[in-house]
């Protein structure tokens, strides 16, 4: 499982970040919207990642299994 961490900037904006996949941070006006974008952008990397033949985080270790 990823965790989204989520902060309240100085400017009212919240920031959301998925700390397994480096670059995975954006902003919302509110908690739910930038974790929401941060679920979203998590899995455009996943996705890529799984394209491109790299490794997935160790956190999803088990999430896909060959039959």
């Amino acid at each position: 499982m990823l965790c989204i961490e989520t902060e309240l900037e100085e400017d009212g904006r919240w920031l959301a970040e998925v700390p397994a996949l480096p670059g995975a941070m954006t902003y919302g006006a509110t908690a739910v919207e930038a974790r929401s974008k941060a679920t979203s952008l998590a899995l455009h990397a996943i996705a890529e990642r799984v394209e491109q033949g790299e490794a997935l985080p160790c956190e999803l270790a088990g999430l896909f299994q060959i039959a």
